[in-house]
């Protein structure tokens, strides 16, 4: 009669635990396992593109990278949560059993994302066993692969948005030594001119729209 409360209480604490352990590592799982580096990256470099290095201000751009990470992620936190954190919090299955039911559809996600030449580069510097399948490959080794491959996407994107703005830079400078007004800095000129480009093409809404259509 005694032994049930008891166990009842540890279990509840246990879940307590585990529920406060995950609230202070979701900085790192948001940077490590989401959408979210990509995002962040190509908005600090439209911003750096534009001229504007303050402009918008970081708060902003970790704000719009957090709605964008909800979007795309929802379909993986919703299996998360279904299949694993409920059950768990419910106290219907065990913490093993909860992290193995999470792990999947976080590592699916990842997977789709992940080059096969940045998962093979992770089990090289690791000197881990070559895998057979997928499934034979860490979350060691399947994190970082997927860090390095959204560093490299979030550059490619970057790089496109960056030519626009680096033709009207060469369009003013251009413009103005032909005018011989060689001591007016051409970043005078050239940052309202990029202003009033990016918002007649409604820029926020094509990066924006970009971001969320790279991910598969």
């Amino acid at each position: 009669m005694i032994v049930a409360p008891v166990s009842a209480e540890t279990s509840q604490a246990v879940r307590i635990v585990v529920g406060l352990t995950l609230l202070a590592i979701v900085p790192a799982l948001l940077v490590c396992v989401t959408s979210f580096l990509r995002s962040i990256i190509v908005l600090s470099m439209l911003r750096h593109a534009i001229g504007m290095p303050e402009t918008p201000p970081n708060s902003v751009l970790i704000g719009l990278a957090l709605f964008l990470t909800l979007f795309t992620m929802s379909p993986v936190l919703q299996s998360l949560n279904e299949q694993a954190v409920r059950p768990f919090m419910e106290g219907r299955i065990a913490l093993e059993a909860a992290y193995d039911k999470g792990a999947g559809p976080l590592r699916d996600f990842m997977v789709r994302q992940t080059r096969e030449q940045d998962l093979a580069l992770m089990v090289e510097l690791s000197k881990s066993k070559q895998p057979e399948t997928i499934r034979d490959i860490g979350n060691v080794q399947l994190i970082p692969a997927f860090m390095l491959s959204e560093l490299r996407a979030a550059f490619q994107i970057g790089f496109v948005i960056f030519l626009p703005f680096l033709l009207v830079d060469l369009i003013v400078s251009s413009v103005l030594m032909a005018l011989g007004m060689m001591m007016m800095p051409p970043t005078t000129v050239a940052l309202p001119i990029k202003i009033l480009m990016f918002v007649l093409v409604d820029g926020w809404a094509l990066v924006l729209k970009a971001l969320v259509g790279s991910f598969h």
